[in-house]
């Protein structure tokens, strides 16, 4: 199991932040704050757009419109995947069903129910409270990591569909996108700010 999850490349990833989080970065090392949302759809880590600077911008401006941000802004980051559970790869989304499997007996021990994924508002078709994701992510890669330190993830990656078809009879969606959850900040090398935004 252990060499098919070492991703030895660099890709380039964006994150939409306010001004003062992102120069923090740029300009003093400041470490971006690993979100930990119960729907954050890949777990816990700091969330990059794998090569998607307009989508990044679109979220940092969406967060403004809601009064969570000052200034929009977009970080450039240079990430080294590492150990990657990468969700576009056979080898982990193989893991799943086990991951599911060991959370849903862990909480009817406990006498819990499963998290659901839910939309985020009335007729959200893209169901972007991930809570059922998050959940069995979280747990799966940390009882993982736990027993054998060696699969100890710094990294995951994964698809997300989103928006409407393209056109008609479509399965092409047009706010689809690739999504990087930076679990260990080790993996970021560096940071940049885009020239174009």
């Amino acid at each position: 199991m252990g060499t098919q999850f070492d991703y030895h490349r660099l890709v380039v990833g964006y994150h939409g932040c306010d001004r003062s989080v992102g120069e923090a970065a740029l300009l003093h090392g400041t470490p971006l704050r690993p979100s930990n949302n119960a729907w954050d759809w890949l777990g816990t880590g700091v969330y990059f757009w794998e090569h998607g600077p307009q989508r990044a911008w679109e979220f940092a401006t969406w967060k403004f419109r809601r009064g969570e941000i000052y200034e929009p802004f977009v970080l450039g980051a240079y990430i080294h995947l590492g150990r990657c559970f990468d969700l576009t790869d056979t080898f982990a989304t193989n893991h799943l069903k086990n991951f599911y499997d060991d959370l849903h007996d862990d909480m009817s021990v406990e006498g819990q129910p499963l998290p659901e994924n839910l939309p985020g508002r009335s007729g959200d078709p893209d169901f972007i409270r991930r809570e059922l994701d998050c959940a069995v992510l979280n747990h799966g890669l940390t009882k993982l990591g736990s027993a054998t330190p060696a699969f100890t993830f710094d990294t995951v990656r994964g698809v997300f569909v989103e928006g409407r078809p393209a056109y008609p009879g479509a399965r092409i969606h047009l706010k689809t996108h690739v999504q990087i959850a930076v679990r260990n900040p080790d993996c970021i090398i560096g940071y940049f700010k885009p020239v174009s935004l």
